[in-house]
């Protein structure tokens, strides 16, 4: 197995590991931020904002997975 047949193997599948660790993230983070509002509906916006700010951290990843990928991307051969 060569260099370029490895990087084709292993850009897609880091992009998926990285889109189900943001899952895997995203879902337990607006879960609390739904439960929170459930309990305190009249701090729904300090809430939201703090959700809102920690998910596009945790997005972030995807998309530093997602830039790599595309950076690499030229390196695989035809």
């Amino acid at each position: 197995m060569d260099y370029q047949s490895m990087l084709a193997w292993a850009l897609p599948m880091g992009v998926g590991l990285a889109a189900v660790g943001s899952g895997l993230g995203l879902g337990p983070a607006v879960g609390k931020a739904m439960e929170a509002i459930g309990r305190q509906p009249e701090a729904s916006g300090k809430i939201l904002t703090a959700m809102i700010i920690g998910a596009a951290l945790i997005e972030a990843l995807t998309i530093y997975a997602l830039v790599v990928f595309f950076l690499l991307y030229g390196k695989i051969g035809a």
